[in-house]
């Protein structure tokens, strides 16, 4: 009845936490533990992860549309409206930034450190908890176990007994019932069948006490197992409050609900937008766009020495110093540079009148101070000439054409000092333009 005990050799006959092996199920459980922390990890690092690329996602899309807003023709407190909508984005991403950081920094960090407090590795592999949670279960359960083993033996010599015995008996019975019955054969069986039911009885009696030795090491057996089993469950007990304290702190970390800053980004951007005013913006774009716009009027100006000579028809009418160079379209590298402007006054308290159209007594761009600009003058010769326009030109005053490379029109003035020619488009507009933009069509 001696021997090693061995659980491996053990039928498991039920599902029951008593049954010889089946502690290994929470010893187990010490290893799970360590590789939750492992998964819980992994867990909060895709989190932060996302967290990360949800700010940089929302900081580019807010400089983008800034950029877009700018320089758009949205105007006035609309305009800072939809700007609140960009500067919302990127205040918010600063937040999941720092929520991205709290997960690595704090919570990550400290289920880490946790871990590494909590499961020991040992040299052979595996942990020195599961280790120790394995061995008390076995010592616990060694003596009973033994002992089990033990009534397992009796059971079976007991058994088989019982079904010599009956064997015997039926032999004998058989025995009786031939014909050809030898009173010796017969007799033999009969001591078979004695000394089979002396062996049931005996190894019965064995069975029995030894299933009630197993009983009295019941009691000693499931105090023992307890209270390993207490020892493992404390243990959990420590996982299981970590975990939730720790979640807590995530959900602290993820929840911008409860932060002050969240609530101030989302209370300023709705006060930006409630600001929105349709008659300030209406107001503001009359005032720089539109007929509130100041406007230099043409007043009536005397006649004066100075404005009796043969003026540029360029000239710049505020007095200045330097030169000035009109804007260029251009469509090509070797463009021609627009002839300057020249800026002239005679007097500096004299102001140049700005050039209308309409015919005005003392026009100061005609010789004697009446007449149109774009008649002809009577001392000039009368010219017609097709050209073709070589560049890109947008006049950048009442008085200047406007055409496309590849235009064609007619000159019909003789290029002044200046560098400027006057010419009739097809629509019949007549005006002024650069002498080199253009090219005689032969």
């Amino acid at each position: 009845m001696s021997g090693a005990y061995d659980d491996s050799m053990i039928d498991v006959s039920s599902d029951s936490f008593w049954e010889v092996g089946n502690y290994k199920r929470t010893v187990k459980r010490v290893d799970d533990g360590s590789r939750l922390c492992n998964e819980l990890m992994n867990c909060i690092h895709e989190r932060a992860r996302i967290e990360k690329a949800y700010a940089l996602q929302l900081t580019e899309w807010g400089k983008r549309w800034r950029q877009l807003i700018e320089k758009g023709p949205q105007y006035g407190t609309l305009e800072r409206a939809w700007v609140a909508l960009c500067t919302e984005a990127e205040k918010v991403s600063e937040l999941h930034l720092e929520v991205k950081a709290a997960l690595m920094s704090e919570d990550f960090e400290k289920l880490k450190n946790w871990q590494k407090d909590s499961y020991h590795k040992q040299m052979i592999g595996g942990y020195k908890e599961t280790k120790e949670t394995e061995d008390g279960f076995r010592k616990a359960q060694k003596p009973w176990a033994k002992k089990l083993k033990e009534v397992e033996t009796m059971k079976k010599s007991y058994h088989s007994a019982c079904k010599e015995e009956k064997l015997a008996a039926s032999r004998e019975t058989n025995s009786k019932l031939e014909s050809n019955n030898n009173p010796e054969t017969q007799k033999k069986l009969q001591e078979k069948v004695e000394k089979c039911q002396q062996e049931v009885q005996k190894t019965k009696e064995r069975y029995e006490k030894s299933l009630e030795e197993l009983e009295k090491l019941t009691p000693q057996y499931m105090e023992n197992m307890e209270q390993v089993f207490e020892q493992s469950q404390q243990f959990e007990e420590k996982r299981i409050r970590f975990f939730k304290e720790l979640l807590l702190e995530v959900k602290k970390h993820l929840d911008l609900s409860t932060n002050s800053r969240f609530q101030t980004i989302y209370q300023t951007l709705e006060d930006t937008i409630s600001g929105t005013d349709a008659e300030d913006d209406l107001k503001w774009f009359r005032s720089n766009h539109g007929p509130g716009m100041p406007m230099n009027w043409p007043q009536f100006e005397d006649w004066s020495v100075d404005l009796n000579r043969t003026l540029s028809r360029r000239e710049k009418k505020k007095p200045s110093e330097g030169v000035t160079l009109t804007a260029i379209s251009q469509t090509g590298s070797d463009q021609p540079v627009q002839s300057a402007k020249s800026t002239s006054s005679a007097n500096s308290s004299e102001k140049t009148p700005d050039w209308s159209d309409e015919d005005t007594v003392g026009n100061p761009f005609s010789a004697n101070g009446d007449g149109n600009p774009f008649e002809e003058e009577p001392e000039s010769p009368v010219i017609s000439v097709p050209v073709k326009a070589l560049y890109d030109y947008e006049g950048q005053e009442q008085d200047e054409l406007s055409f496309k490379a590849g235009d064609e029109f007619t000159k019909i003035g003789e290029e002044d000092d200046q560098g400027w020619c006057k010419g009739r488009l097809q629509t019949g507009q007549i005006g002024l333009y650069p002498a080199n933009y253009v090219e005689d069509i032969q």
